[in-house]
């Protein structure tokens, strides 16, 4: 009897132990991983990362995006990145979300290489973006430029009268809230929004004739619009060579980047707000195709997007 409650004794403290290793190993482990993360990703986990390429990508429809702008900031002032490829692929959006971008990366270029490689596009406000980098990569066929700014309002008063809608109203002065979609334009509204437009499109062309290897007058001959493919974007001096991401980190060597350093991709913190898209209007869109939830990024995927930006806008529609 004694023999057996000695081997319960036994097996009890032996149990005890097992318990006890089997915890250690998991902590060991969970340190190891918290070690490791650290080493590869720095920043984000209180650690010193490892000397490495940072990649920002920017798609989409282009607004005045928080997250972008903090995540360029976190960028810049991180001590492990030692150089950083923007990854542009954007039709454009508002010309103020163009410009506070704009700002952002030469904020950030003063301190470290930076490098935008086009994917499929750049246009209008995302070339305005590429071209606040030190030097500019697309591929053969990526599409370039549509340098311009625009304002579009549509005219209902014909669908009004059919329906049988009369809006009145009262204003302070005859150019207040106009133009409006509600009532036809004049020529006095048309010269307000053209004489907006003019001075907007005069700041772009400015900036793409200090940023580029042009003369004000060859950067306002290539801002009529026009778009271009990669190879015609080179021999016009909208960008600077091609390739993809290799010739982007090529490109960083020569600027003092160790060729070995990793490209790692950095992202906005994740939350609910829809990253290029700073309107509402989109996941009402969304509810009204019988897609609650999913509205904001069915119509991003659409394009449709474009359909709710306010202001001047800078935006290439295929």
């Amino acid at each position: 009897m004694a023999h057996r409650v000695d081997d319960l004794i036994d097996r009890r403290r032996l149990r005890r132990k097992l318990t006890f290793w089997r915890i250690a190993a998991l902590a060991i482990a969970a340190v190891a991983i918290v070690a490791a993360s650290a080493w590869i990703y720095g920043d984000d986990f209180g650690g010193t990362a490892v000397d490495h390429i940072a990649k920002v990508e920017i798609e989409g429809t282009i607004t005045e995006d928080q997250d972008l702008l903090d995540l360029l900031e976190d960028v810049r002032k991180s001590a492990s990145v030692k150089g950083v490829i923007l990854s542009i692929d954007s039709p454009g959006g508002t010309t103020a979300g163009g410009e506070a971008i704009f700002d952002a990366v030469r904020l950030l270029a003063a301190e470290k290489p930076v490098v935008a490689q086009v994917g499929t596009l750049a246009a209008s406000a995302g070339y305005m973006i590429a071209s606040a980098s030190d030097h500019i990569v697309a591929r053969k066929s990526s599409i370039v430029g549509s340098i311009g700014v625009l304002v579009q309002f549509p005219d209902v008063t014909g669908l009004m009268d059919k329906v049988g809608i009369k809006l009145e109203e009262v204003k302070s002065s005859p150019l207040k809230a106009e133009p409006s979609p509600f009532s036809p334009t004049t020529e006095e509204e048309r010269a307000m929004i053209r004489a907006m437009i003019l001075d907007s499109y005069d700041w772009f062309v400015g900036i793409v004739a200090e940023r580029r290897p042009l003369s004000r007058p060859e950067a306002q001959a290539l801002a009529d619009g026009s778009v271009f493919t990669g190879r015609q974007a080179l021999e016009r001096k909208l960008v600077d060579s091609l390739g993809g991401e290799q010739a982007a980190t090529d490109w960083l060597t020569t600027k003092g980047v160790q060729p070995d350093l990793r490209v790692i991709e950095w992202e906005p913190d994740e939350d609910d707000s829809v990253f290029f898209l700073g309107s509402s209007l989109a996941e009402m869109a969304g509810r009204a195709l019988g897609m609650p939830g999913y509205g904001a990024e069915f119509v991003r995927e659409i394009g449709a997007d474009r359909l709710f930006l306010d202001g001047l806008v800078s935006v290439w529609h295929p």
